[in-house]
């Protein structure tokens, strides 16, 4: 068949946002590791110290979009290309709203500008397909994600994740709770990576006063080996996760100088 023979488009465009005619990249430039190239030993993390403005007119708009998916019943949950660039780029996390959507099978978030995703998306159970692909800035997801159990395919840019095969960027060194009790609605996110924390990622029971029991597992979810951060209620909820997946670090960990696998 000759090029003149071929169908004029012999594959669809899954992301049809990423041809937008509009001017403007609506992501921030990050450069928290290499995402090119092999990381130096030694090299430190830390988290986006980024806080959500819930007065921007994006975020008051995703809302209206959640709300809208979540009473029509739609299957599939495509809400960046429905804001402008400035609009997309205002959203740095998702609303806990986002577990409304349970009727969701296909979440597209191509290009966003989020540096976390909060762990209602383990409410999504029946989603089979999450694809915030191009996320440059998006470095780890909610160990709540394992929840959604009928999720099976993904397509992550997985050179933007921490502890990566490719060039095995360092995570953020966890710390162990605080020693007095804390505003759970108002944490630092560069200490906790998140601004609120109420229930364990592995029991569901509260999170004590005094913050988190946290730690990093490599897990395989859906098509990719995703780094997964665990807030848990106590030591003895961290016990109990599973092994890390094969060629990664094996267990759960609290990140910083751990030494990880060869880069591949």
């Amino acid at each position: 068949m000759t090029d003149e023979q071929l169908p004029a488009q012999v594959f669809p465009n899954r992301f049809p946002e990423a041809v937008d005619s509009r001017p403007g990249v609506p992501q921030d430039r990050c450069q928290c590791f290499s995402q090119v190239r092999v990381n130096p030993p030694g090299m430190t993390a830390s988290f986006h110290a980024d806080i959500q403005d819930t007065s921007a007119p994006g975020w008051l708009r995703l809302l209206e979009l959640i709300e809208e998916a979540a009473a029509d019943g739609r299957e599939e949950f495509r809400p960046l290309p429905e804001l402008s660039p400035e609009e997309r780029r205002q959203i740095v996390t998702l609303p806990a709203s986002i577990g409304q959507l349970t009727a969701v099978r296909t979440l597209v978030l191509y290009g966003s500008n989020l540096v976390r995703i909060p762990p209602e998306i383990g409410d999504m159970t029946s989603l089979e397909e999450f694809s915030p692909y191009t996320s440059r800035r998006l470095h780890w997801f909610p160990y709540e994600i394992t929840r959604c159990t009928r999720l099976v395919n993904s397509t992550v840019s997985t050179r933007s994740i921490y502890g990566n095969y490719k060039y095995r960027p360092p995570f953020p060194q966890l710390l162990p709770p605080s020693d007095t009790d804390l505003d759970l609605d108002g944490l630092a996110p560069t200490r906790w990576g998140t601004t609120a924390t109420h229930t364990c990622s592995v029991c569901t029971g509260p999170i004590p006063a005094t913050g988190p029991h946290q730690a990093w597992l490599s897990q395989v979810v859906a098509t990719d080996v995703l780094p997964l951060l665990v807030n848990a209620c106590s030591q003895a909820c961290l016990g109990t996760l599973p092994t890390g997946a094969k060629g990664y670090i094996p267990g759960p960990h609290r990140g910083g100088s751990i030494e990880q696998p060869s880069p591949r």
